[in-house]
């Protein structure tokens, strides 16, 4: 999957990735590499030891940095959430996604501190958790699904966050795998291009082990919030998007539970 093409009422998107290691530079490197035609996309590489009381964000931040529509604060380690109200002001940027694939990165009191100093400037924010939960109206899932408006943010999740696609079957083979929306990281296209050839009855499961292996960086501890892993709650989101695809094609097998009689209540 190559850069995207642009509508025609589509101005510049300019985004500022925010990383701090590996996670976040597999990101910003995709999205740039991804992104449609007329995206503009940034990076700067903030310090990885960042300690847990800032008294000047300043002292952390690049001698400039440019003037964006979006920052994605990519952050690994709490310190960066400090300096995320500095970096949006500086860059004059009307909207921030900080996404939570590791809940050290971002723990709730400080992602609810970061939402009110970003609120008292006058910028947009929103917590997808895990990245691949947004939606151009919702981000997280059930039963933390949150509502959100902001349209600059909504213009990036036309391109990248919860995984969508359409799906080509051939007496009950997937021929064609096409990606409508792509996650962040590119687990989705790489998903959809090894799915080309399986069955449908196997797709889902297949899905499944394609997302495991790509592999998804989100954290495998368990989160308190869902009740499981952020990697098995962004690989079920992928599986329900191919079986949301599929569904009117999957054989369903009935069990019968053993001594049942057809319609007999005895």
């Amino acid at each position: 999957m190559g850069r995207r093409e642009t509508g025609p009422n589509d101005s510049p998107l300019r985004i500022l990735a925010v990383t701090q290691g590996l996670w976040g530079k597999r990101i910003a490197e995709y999205i740039g590499a991804h992104a449609s035609l007329d995206w503009l996309v940034e990076t700067w590489e903030a310090p990885r030891m960042i300690p847990p009381i800032v008294d000047d964000p300043e002292d952390f931040l690049p001698p400039e940095l440019p003037e964006v529509d979006i920052v994605l604060a990519l952050g690994e380690m709490a310190g960066l959430a400090q300096l995320v109200p500095d970096i949006a002001r500086v860059t004059k940027a009307r909207a921030v996604i900080a996404p939570i694939d590791h809940n050290v990165s971002l723990p709730p009191g400080l992602m609810h501190q970061l939402g009110k100093w970003l609120e008292e400037i006058g910028v947009a924010v929103i917590f997808p958790k895990p990245f691949c939960s947004l939606t151009e109206s919702t981000y997280n899932r059930i039963p933390l699904v949150t509502t959100y408006q902001d349209p600059i943010i909504q213009r990036f999740a036309r391109h990248f966050g919860r995984p969508e696609f359409r799906v080509t079957l051939t007496e009950g083979w997937i021929k064609e795998v096409e990606v409508v929306r792509d996650s962040a990281c590119g687990c989705a296209c790489h998903v959809a291009e090894k799915l080309i050839g399986t069955p449908v009855n196997d797709a889902i499961e297949e899905a499944g082990m394609l997302h495991h292996h790509f592999p998804c960086l989100a954290s495998m501890e368990r989160d308190s919030d869902y009740m499981d892993t952020l990697m098995h709650i962004s690989g079920n989101l992928l599986k329900d998007a191919i079986k949301d695809e599929i569904r009117d094609h999957l054989l369903v097998t009935y069990i019968r539970p053993s001594g049942l009689v057809g319609g007999s209540s005895n």
